[in-house]
Order: structure tokens, then sequence, then C-alpha cells
């Protein structure tokens, strides 16, 4: 894909279209670093992104309980 580098005050740019961002996930803030002879531009990973989701169709499908005991038989003597 060529695409052309725009002037942003003293800057110049690379302008990413919504296609691009959406299919990479690419937020607010990415990472760049140089390889060789290429920048490479990566989108910056959220390892908790869409968790809220997962755990809400868990609960819609039973999936959510507890794998061991809340109290071990230990503890429940020590109140």
């Amino acid at each position: 894909m060529i695409t052309k580098i725009i002037q942003i005050g003293n800057s110049k740019g690379l302008r990413l279209s919504k296609t691009i961002l959406e299919k990479y996930d690419i937020g607010d803030t990415v990472n760049m670093r140089m390889e060789e002879n290429f920048i490479v531009i990566e989108p910056i990973s959220k390892p908790r992104a869409g968790w809220e989701k997962a755990f809400k169709e868990m609960g819609k499908n039973g999936h959510d309980e507890l794998l061991i005991d809340d109290l071990f038989e230990e503890e429940s003597s020590w109140e």
C-alpha cells in the first residue's frame, strides 16, 4: 500500500485508515521499532481486554463454578 507522509506542525506523520486501525486493533498507542531497512508498527496488546465480556458469557452458560472450595477444612475450624 502506498500512502503519503503528511505535515503535522513541525513534524511529519503517517495516516492510518479506520480499516487498518480496526483490523489490527490499534488504539491510541503503538510500539514502533526499526528492523534492518524498515519500520515495524505494532499495536500494544491489552492482556485483559475482553475479559468482562467473556466472564458474562461464562455466567450465562453456567461455566463459572468454583473449581476448588472457597474454604479449606482447616480454615473452617479457625472461627
